[in-house]
């Protein structure tokens, strides 16, 4: 069964192959056929896609073409508001929640044409307590899908939608991205705004696209990029946007202005280090990560990141080796305490009063979070800002840092998300993550690999993750889908 990618479905549609409508009857066709197994949806608006899809087919004719994602299936990780739907972020307390407005992503992809499927499963909160979600890879749909963003990457993996919006506090996009065969992008902390957003950590959380190929995230993000600051900076509100104006100002398919063009031959000096080329025209220089978390792979995912490694340096990449700081040896315990206290100061009013509504590893959480005292978090937010500035020069002359996405392939129960060890470092310094499928383990499971970049360079890590991804062409589909 063929999944198409944005890049694929968009010029398709530019040349009159394929139509809005067919791209999302396509869709739908294959969330009735599977979803009762996979349970990526929380909410699916047929009468308003098809709508959608009419329209975008109506403005087409009309001359009006608003970009890339111009009729493309797209789905919503349900803690994002979408005007007039439920936003549930997986919890029954917030089963008559009813959003008035779209949250500022959600309305910038409304404007990009994009066509909004419906709201995809989150775990509670966006936090621990698994969701009731699938992994397509598995046989017996026994393994973990990964979280939060579950149900937003099973849905990319089976071709249910062609792109989707996640979010990650510590590893809820790259996670359920390396388990269930997809990628994704975690922007630079603050790149994408958060209004409209159900919370867990003002200083960890970050939207980001997820989609089949690295074409399609850097597509999905320059239009979420661009379209947000173009908001944001002419204090247009979200309901008076004019269409023609979204068409000429947010969705022109071009760089961000910030980040330059590498021409055939030329070389960058390390002073240029911090604005590289959004076009890699050469081979990359990609340090491995080693150290005491990034040594936390098991052998089946050593293996595979091995066999990754030895594709890129025969593909004639430099690959050297970056260790993580001894001083920062306590970033996980950091994450930890950040999250549980900020998570704690949200949830607190309606925790103290409906603790039994709230999953157990939640609980966990946020009890731990109201035992921690004001001047413990406080040294955490210095430790946090002194990681931060640490890490923005970290990358010297190399394109990127590269590690394994995940411990493990999805581990084969339901009753976990997966670890965080492998995700939570980036995070907490803020810097940008590019997670690809790189193979199939020997237990017939995906496995990934992440690439790390400069603060605010996501065009130039983009680049360097579309060649490798190029060099281990991963296209296999779940097998759910040969079923």
């Amino acid at each position: 069964m063929k999944r198409w990618t944005i890049i694929e479905a968009s010029q398709a549609l530019r040349r009159g192959e394929i139509t809005p409508l067919d791209l999302v009857q396509t869709c739908l066709d294959r969330i009735h056929r599977y979803d009762a197994q996979v349970r990526a949806w929380v909410l699916v608006d047929e009468a308003g896609a098809r709508q959608a899809a009419g329209e975008a087919e109506r403005e087409w004719k009309a001359g009006i073409d608003r970009g890339p994602l111009h009729g493309i299936p797209v789905g919503i990780k349900d803690i994002f508001d979408m005007a007039g739907w439920p936003t549930r972020a997986g919890s029954p307390l917030r089963e008559n929640h009813r959003a008035e407005r779209d949250a500022l992503l959600v309305a910038v992809l409304r404007w990009a044409g994009a066509i909004l499927l419906g709201k995809t499963v989150t775990v509670e909160f966006a936090c621990f307590d698994p969701s009731p979600t699938r992994n397509p890879w598995s046989p017996t749909l026994s393994h973990t899908p990964g979280g939060s963003s579950s149900g937003s990457a099973a849905a990319v993996a089976m071709g249910m939608c062609l792109g989707a919006l996640g979010t990650q506090t510590g590893g809820s996009l790259v996670r359920p991205a390396a388990y269930c065969g997809i990628a994704t992008l975690k922007p630079t902390f603050g790149q994408l705004p958060l209004d409209g957003v159900v919370p867990v950590s003002g200083h960890l959380d970050h939207a980001g696209p997820m989609a089949l190929c690295v074409e399609d995230l850097r597509q999905m993000y320059r239009v979420l990029r661009t379209g947000a600051e173009a908001l944001i900076g002419r204090s247009i509100q979200a309901e008076s946007a004019p269409a023609d104006w979204v068409q000429k100002v947010l969705f022109a398919e071009q760089p961000p202005p910030s980040q330059p063009t590498l021409l055939e031959g030329q070389e960058l000096t390390s002073e240029e280090g911090r604005s590289r080329a959004s076009n890699l025209s050469r081979p990359p220089r990609l340090a491995r990560v080693v150290g005491f978390f990034a040594d936390q792979a098991d052998p089946t995912m050593q293996k595979l990141f091995e066999q990754a490694l030895s594709r890129l340096s025969e593909a004639g990449a430099e690959v050297g080796r970056w260790a993580w700081p001894t001083e920062f040896a306590d970033v996980l315990d950091l994450h930890t305490l950040i999250m549980a206290v900020e998570a704690a100061a949200y949830h607190r009013p309606t925790f103290l009063h409906h603790r039994c509504q709230y999953g157990p590893k939640i609980t966990e959480l946020l009890d731990q979070g109201l035992r921690i005292t004001a001047v413990d978090y406080l040294g955490g937010l210095d430790r946090l800002g002194a990681l931060r500035r640490e890490a923005a020069g970290w990358l010297g002359d190399w394109d990127a840092l590269i590690m394994p996405s995940t411990t493990t392939t999805a581990p084969a129960t339901l009753e976990t998300t997966g670890d965080k060890t492998m995700q939570a470092p980036w995070s907490c310094t803020g810097l940008p993550v590019v997670s690809i499928p790189c193979g199939l383990a020997e237990n017939g499971m995906p496995g990934a690999v992440q690439l790390v970049g400069r603060p605010d360079q996501e065009e130039a890590l983009l680049s360097v993750a579309a060649w490798c991804e190029k060099q281990w062409a991963f296209h296999s589909p779940p097998p759910l889908l040969h079923q």
